[in-house]
């Protein structure tokens, strides 16, 4: 009974042995019933998942928007300063424009020459010998700042130009000169106090 392999593959018959006819469709068939996806199952699974990403994609855009508008908030604060009262019949406070909300460069400089404005003011020392002096050098002061005042009212009516940036600027400027000539002046009347004292 035994039978040697090679011996076998010398009877084979020469013709290979034909599958029955349509044995190809229904396997075909089998596979597709077995592995396949209707097009019904597809599409309800597939409009899930395109509804789940646009919800996921408007999520993600709503929070990005949110948070990007707190951080910008929080690192431009909008300040509103009111306008003071111009005359007893206009009763209403405006919101002021000043140098510094134009550019970030004013803001600088505004803010570097109010600082010394600021600093000298706080030096000064009042005396008796020096009051009239410093009554005098503040009264120009004040002058200057009413007209700094004035001119921050054309901004905000007439709107920024560069011939109001530029007479904000040189009032400003002009504020800090007369304050360093006012200490200069006291310095030469201290000095000649001193040497008044020491000839005596």
């Amino acid at each position: 009974m035994a039978q040697d392999i090679r011996q076998l593959f010398e009877n084979k018959p020469k013709e290979g042995v034909k599958p029955p006819k349509g044995h190809e469709a229904r396997f075909e068939q089998k596979l597709e019933e077995a592995f396949g996806e209707n097009e019904s199952t597809k599409t309800p699974s597939f409009s899930k998942f395109r509804w789940l990403k646009v919800a996921a994609i408007a999520i993600v855009m709503l929070s990005v928007g949110f948070f990007g508008h707190q951080q910008l908030s929080k690192e431009n604060p909008v300040e509103v300063v009111e306008a003071p009262k111009q005359n007893s019949d206009t009763n209403t406070n405006l919101a002021k424009i000043t140098l510094g909300d134009l550019s970030p460069e004013l803001k600088k400089v505004e803010n570097y020459y109010q600082t010394g404005i600021n600093v000298q003011l706080a030096s000064l020392k009042i005396k008796g010998d020096n009051k009239e002096l410093i009554d005098g050098y503040m009264n120009q002061l004040s002058k200057l700042n009413n007209e700094y005042k004035r001119l921050t009212l054309d901004l905000n009516e007439a709107g920024p130009t560069e011939a109001t940036i530029t007479a904000l600027i040189d009032n400003l400027q002009l504020r800090l000169e007369l304050l360093f000539k006012l200490k200069n002046k006291l310095k030469e009347l201290k000095n000649q106090k001193d040497e008044t004292t020491s000839i005596i």
